[in-house]
């Protein structure tokens, strides 16, 4: 099976062809537009349109192509993320699916796993089954974990199923026959019986996408795939199909979970692909800048208006994982959602954005997220019928936000609208000032954050002391300054952009594709021969397909990896598979690198039981586009670089007075000190007293973290800027 590439042609037929990248999100929907034959960024950010997505796509489109003076025919190449997936499968709004699997193995996804996620509550709630019980069929047939057929497929059994399933007017179907991981003979009849009787109706086999061991994980995956497939291919049509009227003739592509691209073929057969598609272009436009500014050990902290989203990023590189779970029964409480077997760059993601809704809870205590306000109505000062407040709220009164220059002044926020929301709601439940209250929910999402960063970086053996917070985001940097001290962070960086950050990530993403087979077997007993064989096909295949994109055979790098486990264990750990051809030599190399990743993560390493291999993985990556860091912001501002001044709220410090800055005016080399705010279209950065700030080339802050209290009083001083030129503080 392959994760990656999926027949994406790029448009090459001019060298001036115009690339765009789109980020759906629950509040904003970020474009960007790159133009190769100006080197110039433009960056754009729209309310977003729950109704319909598109229309904000369309209508931002529209304001980019306005801005860079192109027309839309000059658009070669589009990239797109979304969280539709995921939101699908949480709010349960996907299609009516039905599930064929072998006989006697009907209950499957409500048996799921022996462990419970919480061994101590009584009332243990499990996540359902996608596919309620009555359209849970089976078929006799047996294969077995070698791949050898035990019994042939009962095809009377299918063709009933298939009667059954058009009864119920099932709207797509999953099919997970047991070990099809080794032998998927039987899953293919099924189909095809299946596509025969029931002509139009998707149908997922389980081998095909996912082809590896356990078949609860194998079987969701292929549910979870089936049950969005219908909602993704009226999205993808309905979004082609404006974007051609419109005159749009190059190529559309989405970015997958681990982070590579995909082509709108592929979007359609294998959605749940895209699950993770929004967030992993954020950690991709992260490793970017990673590389860029040359701090090679990064935690990528991305808070927008729903959720916050954290990724490590070591070496320059995203962490990445083979499994996720989604619409977990308890929220942050890991095997309590519905476990899936795909490719996904590993982060963490909760309920903590601008939107978050602050509320007191029948206990009389503050609570914040993870609803949110979204964008429809959005927060009380968005002035769109919000009524609750949110942390964007309660950032405004604390004097975070300019209520005159909230998307570059497009919006005027309403601060008596907040103050009456807050009191109303938060401050007389709880006897406070409107202060306290916005204190309290800025505060509580702070902790929230910092907690689960905390956990995230802990579960993998590390410390988040020893890594940069890379801060991006509508609402990232404005809350960065504080969840780094409070994680002992004491490096931020900022780049220009950061309120669209994500999208940018679909323009520096490199095609790729990742696959994978399941062989099982202890490692000093492999046939080396059968995984060579393995190897040398997934390979063969990756490459086929890249190259068939029109990337050259040379410029594709691959990088083999497989899972691997103590005898016994219910879990596994990546372990890095050398270049070449393997023999019994390899085997002691497997197994030190083995202890070592294990050590890493656990801290101990396990004497005297066996090792074995589970699953052999093979990743294929092409070149990454070249993106010149040239923003039309910085280009075409004109102003004073210190704009104002204003009280904004600094923990134990209170309120103090600091410098507003346009970020626009900033050029690399200046230096300045905290407090202070510096502002742009997409974003605000805070910046606590005492800090020191330098501009990079890349026009990205570098904020080093004052320990303790400011050491001079900020009332009564502007900000000082130095320059490495003294040409250069002159241009400001």
């Amino acid at each position: 099976m392959a994760y990656g590439l999926r027949r994406l042609q790029v448009n090459q037929r001019s060298g001036d062809n115009v690339r765009i990248g789109v980020d759906v999100g629950g509040t904003f929907t970020d474009l960007v537009l790159v133009d190769p034959q100006t080197g110039t960024i433009f960056l754009g950010k729209q309310l977003t349109t729950h109704v319909d997505p598109s229309r904000a796509i369309l209508e931002g489109l529209e304001r980019l192509l306005d801005q860079s003076h192109r027309a839309i025919e000059h658009v070669g190449h589009l990239v797109h993320g979304t969280t539709l997936v995921t939101n699908t499968i949480i709010e349960r709004r996907g299609a009516k699916i039905g599930l064929l699997t072998t006989r006697g193995f009907r209950d499957f996804l409500e048996l799921g796993k022996e462990i419970r996620h919480d061994r101590h509550d009584l009332f243990l709630r499990r996540p359902e089954p996608l596919v309620p019980r009555r359209l849970r069929l089976e078929a006799s047939e047996r294969i077995n974990a070698t791949g050898e057929v035990i019994s042939e497929l009962v095809e009377a059994d299918v063709r009933a199923a298939a009667q059954q399933f058009k009864a119920d007017s099932v709207e797509a179907i999953a099919v997970c026959f047991l070990h099809s991981y080794a032998n998927g003979a039987h899953e293919r009849r099924a189909k095809q019986i299946l596509a025969s009787e029931l002509p139009g109706v998707p149908i997922t086999v389980s081998h095909g996408i996912a082809p590896e061991i356990r078949e609860y994980e194998r079987g969701n995956t292929a549910c979870a795939n089936a049950y969005v497939q219908p909602m993704m291919n009226r999205y993808v049509r309905r979004l082609e199909g404006g974007l051609r009227k419109r005159g749009f003739f190059g190529s559309l592509s989405l970015m997958l979970s681990g982070g590579g691209l995909t082509g709108l073929e592929a979007a359609e057969s294998e959605p749940i692909q895209l699950i993770e598609s929004g967030p992993a272009a954020g950690a991709t436009a992260a490793a970017f800048y990673s590389r860029i500014t040359q701090i090679p050990d990064l935690i990528s902290f991305d808070m927008g208006g729903t959720t916050a989203k954290m990724c490590l990023i070591e070496c320059g590189q995203p962490e990445r994982s083979n499994e996720f779970e989604t619409a977990r029964v308890s929220r942050f409480q890991k095997g309590s959602g519905l476990p899936l077997k795909i490719p996904v760059i590993d982060l963490i993601e909760i309920g903590a954005g601008g939107g978050s809704i602050a509320r007191v809870d029948q206990m009389g205590l503050l609570k914040v997220g993870p609803e949110s306000a979204g964008s429809e109505p959005g927060p009380v000062c968005y002035g769109r019928g919000g009524s609750l407040p949110t942390v964007t709220d309660a950032d405004l009164v604390l004097g975070y936000l300019s209520p005159d220059y909230f998307l570059g002044g497009e919006m005027t926020l309403d601060m008596a609208a907040v103050e009456r929301a807050l009191t109303k709601h938060i401050a007389e439940p709880l006897g406070l000032e409107v202060v306290e209250a916005a204190v309290g929910i800025r505060r509580i999402v702070d902790e929230k954050m910092a907690a689960a960063m905390r956990i995230y970086i802990a579960e993998k053996g590390r410390d988040p002391r020893q890594y940069a917070l890379l801060a991006f985001g509508g609402a990232g940097p404005v809350h960065a300054h504080s969840l780094a001290r409070l994680l002992g962070i004491k490096r931020l960086v900022v780049p220009l952009g950061a309120g669209v950050m994500s999208a940018l990530g679909f323009l520096v993403a490199a095609p790729a594709i990742t696959l994978s087979r399941s062989y099982s077997a202890r490692v000093l007993a492999l046939d080396w021969p059968r995984v060579n064989g393995l190897l040398e096909a997934m390979e063969q295949e990756a490459s086929a397909f890249l190259t068939g994109s029109g990337i050259a055979p040379h410029c594709v790098s691959f990088r083999r990896s497989v899972d691997m486990r103590y005898l016994g264990q219910g879990f596994e750990v990546p372990v890095d598979v050398p270049n070449g051809i393997l023999d019994a030599a390899t085997a002691d190399s497997l197994i030190g690198r083995f202890r070592k990743a294990y050590e890493l993560r656990f801290g101990r390493s396990v004497v005297g039981v066996p090792i074995e291999a589970l699953t052999w993985r093979l990743e294929a990556v092409g070149p990454a586009p070249e993106v010149s860091l040239r923003f039309a912001g910085p280009e075409r501002h004109v102003g004073e670089l210190r704009k104002a001044s204003r009280q904004v709220y600094f923990g134990e410090h209170g309120f103090l007075a600091a410098d507003v800055l346009d970020r626009y005016r900033l050029r690399p080399g200046m230096k300045f000190e905290g407090p202070a705010v510096v502002e742009e279209r997409e974003s605000t950065t805070v910046i606590g007293p005492g800090c020191k700030v330098e501009v990079d080339p890349s026009l990205s802050l570098i904020i080093d973290i004052a320990e303790g209290s400011a050491q001079t009083s900020p009332l009564s001083r502007g900000v000082r800027l130095e320059a490495v030129k003294s040409e250069e503080l002159s241009r400001a």
